[in-house]
């Protein structure tokens, strides 16, 4: 007989999103490297708004709320990911501003059980011009509203 696996964790605010490690992501000890986890973060990040219909298609004119730019990052590593495989980032806002936004998200196992890093990361929405802070559109705010914490 087979012990079953304790449930994940219910979130009760943002999104879990599956990223994989691969053998090349770990360091010379066998340690998922340090500057590999805003990657993959960043790959979650995109995947999530590009499932919303925000995405850079090569034209920063017509990309919209995709044209932003990363104003400050901050990560705290908790637990060393040792091996390759799937993980995942949990996503989701802190602070929704007129142009610009902080989002928390934290490295975790594939059930979101075991964080491995978490922090937090402000953007800026550009407009693609002048590369002054612009206003998100209604529609970026609609969809972001969904990610807002409790504690936002």
């Amino acid at each position: 007989m087979t012990a079953e696996a304790p449930p994940a964790p219910a979130l009760s605010y943002g999104r879990l999103i599956p990223v994989t490690v691969h053998f090349d992501d770990l360091d010379a000890l066998g340690l998922l490297h340090n500057a590999r986890y805003p990657l993959l973060v960043e790959r979650a990040w995109t995947e999530l708004w590009n499932d919303n219909g925000v995405r850079f298609e090569g034209d920063w004119a017509a990309a919209g709320d995709a044209c932003n730019a990363v104003r400050e990052l901050r990560v705290t590593y908790e637990a060393p990911v040792t091996r390759p495989g799937t993980y995942a980032v949990h996503l989701w806002l802190d602070r929704l501003g007129t142009t610009g936004l902080t989002y928390g998200f934290r490295f975790c196992s594939e059930d979101g059980a075991v964080t491995y890093a978490r922090g937090s990361r402000v953007l800026v929405r550009l407009d693609a011009e002048t590369l002054r802070p612009a206003p998100w559109s209604g529609t970026f705010r609609d969809a972001a509203r969904e990610l807002l914490s409790p504690d936002a």
